[in-house]
């Protein structure tokens, strides 16, 4: 993302947003930071940055760890992580080897 270009959206992102800008949006949407109907759509550099900071806060009593998540957290993360999955496959992305 160009810091002066709005952000597309996460869905609109590259492949669904299996981006670092999309990892930071479904976590805030895990997190309770933001509802999940949240897309960020025309957010600019300024607003993902504070959401990144807010994101990172949040995950520190969990040692940014999702197996140190409440269950309904955890829950919540595999269901949001499952769903980015399918989509971005369905929109051709391959996960690194290493992550598949």
């Amino acid at each position: 993302m160009r810091v002066n270009a709005p952000y597309p959206g996460i869905h609109d992102d590259h492949f669904g947003g299996m981006t670092d800008i999309g990892r930071i949006i479904r976590d805030a949407w895990i997190l309770g930071i933001l509802p999940e109907s949240e897309t960020c759509a025309g957010w600019d550099f300024g607003r993902l940055q504070q959401l990144y900071d807010d994101v990172s806060d949040a995950w520190q009593p969990y040692g940014h760890l999702v197996s140190q998540l409440p269950t309904e957290m955890r829950e919540r993360h595999q269901r949001i992580q499952a769903e980015a999955m399918l989509r971005a496959r369905a929109a051709g992305w391959e996960p690194p080897m290493e992550t598949d």
